[in-house]
């Protein structure tokens, strides 16, 4: 019986739930998972390349789509050869969507209130992702996410906590909380609660756990308790990726989002004051309908007065059924040059961040591959020495390769 193979798209979400996803499979002989992204149009054609190339490939096995794309699209992907089942974000993670002869395929997301549990695997490597949150009650006009994920539900605080406890107990060195619309979490609970407060209880709660991570929040949903411990707490990361989407007033509003420029900006600010080592990346959209070039050169400004160095950066892409689709677009080849100019603003200062981190000591967790990260998220690789995957090394920064760290044992 060959291993299960799952092929995963997009967010860090999807990771986490990649392994879910693997283990609702349970043993299949020659299954091919797709675990399709929907963020944009090519995230789409993404997920039906790999459909294709997997066909193409391994013709004898069972593939089955899943994941945003398929939830949003499953008629687009059952009609591609080879695929055998598509399967809701729902289904996907229930065992029996994966027995043959099952007639569990795509149902209405919106009347899915389950709360999604938490793998206790994560296939061997340092960094475990783990959901505690899931849909999301916003309408940013651009996104086509919370027709594909759903209402906001959130993992109740000790089965995230046991969960997490017991990925430390197999080897996790750190964990890394994702959702939706992370800062959102807990508002949906009997007893509501804040992610600052999941925070504590997590770091209060399982004192083996070495290093826990964010991945993308919302700014205006920081809560108080979060902020302070993200100010004062080693154990918390000092590395940020906030959802800011563009840098103008007039975009961010027709966007629907909550925060203004002036929020993003005090934020930043305030939080680097308390912990000066904290690091920022951002999701910025480049060439969003109605913008201006004036308006593109203040998404531009955010980058230094927000001091982005990890910038995950879209040239806008319509999606069918947003608000934003029916705007006045920007062409295509502007938002593209837009987004290069983005790209390289973020390059240019992570480049001047990592050129400033020589001479200074990082802590690194070790991956697969020879490499690992530093607490704020800088990539690093031993100068000589090979390090154990897993591993918690201090190094002493000697150089700069590229985008990558070189150091010593310090």
């Amino acid at each position: 019986m060959s291993e299960i193979e799952v092929l995963t798209f997009g967010c860090r979400l999807n990771l986490a739930e990649g392994e879910s996803v693997r283990a609702a499979a349970g043993e299949a002989d020659d299954l091919i998972i797709v675990n399709s992204c929907a963020v944009t149009g090519e995230a789409v054609r993404q997920a039906e390349k790999a459909v294709r190339r997997a066909h193409r490939d391994r013709p004898e096995a069972r593939i089955v789509v899943t994941g945003c794309a398929a939830q949003l699209e499953p008629d687009r992907f059952a009609a591609m050869a080879g695929v055998s089942r598509v399967l809701g974000n729902a289904e996907k993670l229930r065992p029996e969507s994966y027995r043959r002869g099952s007639n569990a395929h795509v149902a209405d997301i919106f009347a899915d209130r389950s709360v999604p549990l938490p793998a206790t695997t994560f296939a061997g490597r340092s960094r475990a992702f783990v959901q505690v949150q899931a849909g999301c009650e916003h309408r940013c006009t651009f996104c086509i996410i919370p027709f594909a994920r759903g209402h906001g539900r959130s993992v109740p605080a000790d089965v995230a906590v046991d969960r997490i406890a017991a990925l430390v107990d197999s080897g996790a060195r750190e964990v890394v909380l994702t959702g939706v619309d992370l800062t959102g979490y807990g508002a949906d609970l009997a007893e509501p609660l804040s992610l600052g407060r999941l925070v504590e209880r997590i770091l209060r709660t399982v004192p083996a756990l070495p290093r826990l991570r964010l991945s993308s929040i919302d700014t205006v949903e920081i809560d108080p308790l979060l902020a302070e411990l993200i100010s004062s707490e080693p154990r918390l990361m000092p590395h940020l990726h906030l959802s800011l989407q563009s840098g103008d007033d007039m975009i961010l509003k027709r966007m629907r989002r909550r925060h203004g420029r002036d929020v993003a900006i005090r934020t930043v600010a305030a939080l680097k004051a308390l912990r000066p080592d904290l690091t920022i990346g951002a999701d910025l959209i480049a060439g969003f309908p109605t913008e201006t070039a004036a308006m593109a050169a203040n998404s531009l400004s955010l980058i230094e007065e927000c001091d982005i160095v990890f910038a995950h950066v879209f040239p806008f892409s319509p999606r069918a059924g947003t608000p934003a689709a029916r705007m006045p677009q920007v062409e295509p080849e502007v938002a593209r040059e837009r987004a290069r100019t983005l790209r390289e603003a973020s390059a240019a200062r992570r480049a001047t961040w990592l050129g400033g981190l020589i001479g200074t000591r990082q802590r690194v967790l070790m991956e697969r591959g020879g490499t690992g990260h530093a607490d704020n998220f800088a990539k690093v690789r031993p100068a000589v020495a090979e390090v154990e995957a897993g591993a918690i090394v201090d190094l002493r920064i000697v150089a700069v390769d590229g985008d990558t760290l070189v150091g010593v044992a310090a």
